[in-house]
Parts: structure tokens; C-alpha cells; sequence
């Protein structure tokens, strides 16, 4: 079961406007995660492509029904973000506040990212967001500690997707009174989808790391650099093909946890 500060932190009823919303800001990032998945399947086997869920999001928004979509998604992530931001502020151990906080930052920049491109911005692939964070970090005092402390605190965050993912902590996030039980099916992708994202997380991280120790901002990567980098190591395009495919379980675990999720 989860936290109790975390099942007490609700005022509202479930089912209201707000938790429909959320919900599917759950199904929204997880229809990108299988929609990056496929990208990464499709690298892993030579097609090419960009991992990137910007570029992604820049695809659905041409057209006008695509960027009715995209403000759409944008408006159901925001839900969640500031759904994950309340139980930040009512959450009563540090620990539920950090981890809330974090999921809300996430969620709120995917929410930013739909709504500009929808709004005509460019896409900013995340390569380039890495490269230009990494360069503004080293610029300040003591900056290569800076970038080192990003790509632990990164590589801390895959390890922690691993575990999660192995030891099935995530159920403790789906149980719900009107869903108590989940299948064997949901359990198994989300397994399977949170190792494989850790993963990449890692090896962003590393990325990160490597690009301390270098002093060289443009070592640093998002997805589809960490993503490139497996497909060039012994065995990498399988290696890549299975992160591809990991992706997609995430991505169906997360539309699956838009029903199940305890909110």
C-alpha cells in the first residue's frame, strides 16, 4: 500500500474533473512512451529515426487537428502535474514530498512542450537541451561538480526505475478501492517498462558524467544520444531493440495505470 501521508492527502472526490484529467495525462504520456518505444525499435534495427519526445510531439501537431490535440495533451499533463504538486505540498514525509515534486517538474515540462509546439513553436530536440544545460552549468562556479551531480543524481534516478521495476514497488501505485487487484498482464509490463527506461536513464547519466570529467558540455545527451550510444557498444542494436521494446511497456503499463492508478 502506498504512504498513508499520500492516501490522506486528497480532499476532493474521486471521479471529479480533476482526477479525469490526470487520468489521462497518464494516457498521454503513455501513448508517447509507446510511440518513442517504436522509434527506438526502428533505430535498433537500422531504419533511423530520432528519439526524441519533442520531435514526436511536433509530428502530431501539424495540421490544425493536431494541435487541437496537442493542447489537449497539454491540458490533461498540466492536470497531472499539478495533481502530483499538490501531494507534494500536503504530503507529510520528505520523501513522498521529493518524489511527488519530481513527477510534477516531469509532467509540467511535457505539458510546456505540447502547448508551445502546439502554439508554433519549434521543437527543441533534446539533445540540443542537454548540450545547452550542461554548457550553462559549467559556466558557473564550480560548474564541473555542477554536471557531475546531474548525471548522478540521473543515474540515481534509472537505478532507483530499475529497482522499482524489479521488486514491483510500482503496484503500490495502482491499487485502488474500486480496482484492488491489477493482472498479471499490468504487472509484467510495468516490470518490464520501468527497467527499461532506467536503463536509458543510466546511460544518460553516464552521458552527463562523462561530459563532467571531460569538461565538454557536448558529451552530454538526452534519450536518443544515450540511445545512440547503445546501438555503438558489442551487441547494441539488440541491446537497443529491447530498450525500444521496454519503452512500449512502459507506455502500456502508463495507459493502463490512467484506469488503476491510487490517486
Amino acid at each position: 500500500m502506498s504512504s498513508p501521508s499520500l492516501r490522506t492527502a486528497r480532499t476532493g472526490r474521486s471521479g471529479d474533473a480533476w482526477e479525469s484529467a490526470a487520468r489521462v495525462g497518464y494516457a498521454v504520456s503513455g501513448l508517447l512512451h509507446v510511440a518513442l518505444g517504436a522509434v527506438i525499435v526502428r533505430i535498433g534495427l537500422g531504419a533511423g529515426g530520432e528519439a526524441d519526445q519533442s520531435r514526436l510531439l511536433a509530428s502530431v501537431g501539424d495540421g490544425a487537428l493536431g494541435r487541437v490535440l496537442l493542447l489537449c495533451a497539454g491540458a490533461a499533463l498540466l492536470a497531472l502535474a499539478a495533481w502530483q504538486a499538490a501531494d507534494a505540498f500536503r504530503a507529510s514525509e520528505a520523501r513522498d514530498r521529493v518524489k511527488a515534486a519530481g513527477k510534477a517538474v516531469v509532467y509540467l515540462a511535457l505539458a510546456a512542450t505540447s502547448v508551445s509546439i502546439a502554439l508554433g513553436s519549434a521543437a527543441k530536440d533534446q539533445d540540443s537541451q542537454a548540450h545547452g544545460l550542461a554548457g550553462t552549468l559549467m559556466g558557473a562556479p564550480a560548474g564541473r561538480l555542477l554536471v557531475g551531480a546531474v548525471g548522478v543524481g540521473i543515474i540515481a534516478a534509472g537505478a532507483f526505475h530499475v529497482f522499482k521495476g524489479v521488486t514491483r514497488r510500482f503496484e503500490e501505485e495502482l491499487r485502488s478501492p474500486t480496482h484492488p487487484e491489477v493482472g498479471t498482464g499490468i504487472r509484467w509490463l510495468g516490470t518490464i517498462g520501468y527497467a527499461a527506461k532506467g536503463l536509458a536513464l543510466g546511460v544518460v547519466g553516464a552521458l552527463f558524467t562523462f561530459a563532467a570529467l571531460t569538461a565538454d558540455p557536448d558529451k552530454a545527451a538526452g534519450i536518443d544520444g544515450s540511445v545512440e550510444r547503445l546501438r555503438d557498444a558489442p551487441g547494441g542494436p539488440a541491446l537497443v531493440v529491447a530498450v525500444g521494446l521496454g519503452f512500449a511497456a512502459y507506455g502500456l503499463f502508463a495507459v493502463a495505470r490512467a484506469r488503476y492508478a491510487r490517486m
